[in-house]
């Protein structure tokens, strides 16, 4: 079984002067950014133990990774607290409204391969490339926070990776249909975000990036050519 492991946290170019974390630019942004990951980390909590009832031979496993995801967002409260920040968890709350949606409308359905695309896959891509870009530029508490969670991050992408990668030919199609629907998403997210990450000395293009490599190379693993997967990184622009 191949397993993707964290690189090392490097400092992201352009980029290596910290931001002031006193500023009141800079909590009022960190509290949006903070109720995102705290709301990402429940949502993927949730999203775990529901797909433990559409994969039962499962269950125990994806409880254990809905605990871990549900430690991380205990771990990112206590990085707001540390800033004395309260996070926008509203805001955050409708940030992941249309993944959200998705996902539940697939669960209903019983799409298996929809909902392991949504939450192993794209979800997950798209927490490891924050955390990598947020990690050089954080605040100290933060920083050891983000560091031991992103670890754990990829630990959940390979389990969505390898269950696809051992359902591909019974899966690829539905696959497609699911990344046309839902990649879009993640981009028009990063969108949103950007200029708070801004704020936080993280740059949308380093963003969009790392999460594109992330999210190709388990494609790659799962058993895509490079045509299907240029095929799939273009449903990006649609719509």
């Amino acid at each position: 079984m191949t397993t993707l492991n964290a690189p090392e946290a490097t400092a992201v170019e352009g980029m290596d002067a910290l931001p002031d974390f006193t500023t009141d630019a800079y909590k009022d942004a960190y509290s949006r950014i903070n109720a995102i990951v705290i709301e990402g980390e429940i949502e993927a909590h949730d999203n775990y133990i529901s797909l433990g009832t559409l994969i039962p031979e499962h269950k125990d496993e994806l409880a254990k990774l809905a605990r871990m995801e549900m430690k991380h967002a205990k771990g990112f409260t206590s990085c707001g607290r540390n800033l004395g920040v309260q996070a926008d968890m509203p805001f955050a709350k409708d940030f992941f409204g249309p993944l959200h949606g998705n996902f539940q409308t697939a669960l209903q359905e019983g799409k298996v391969v929809t909902c392991l695309l949504i939450q192993a896959l794209l979800i997950e891509a798209f927490a490891i490339s924050a955390y990598h870009i947020y990690i050089p530029v954080s605040d100290p508490f933060a920083r050891k926070i983000t560091e031991g969670v992103v670890k754990d991050e990829y630990l959940h992408l390979n389990y969505g990776q390898e269950w696809l990668k051992a359902n591909f030919e019974s899966s690829k199609e539905e696959l497609f249909q699911a990344n046309k629907a839902n990649l879009p998403l993640i981009r028009s997210m990063l969108e949103q975000v950007a200029s708070d990450a801004a704020v936080l000395h993280m740059e949308k293009e380093d963003l969009i990036e790392d999460f594109l490599i992330a999210y190709q190379e388990a494609l790659d693993e799962i058993g895509f050519t490079s045509r299907e997967k240029a095929r799939m990184a273009a449903a990006a622009l649609a719509g």
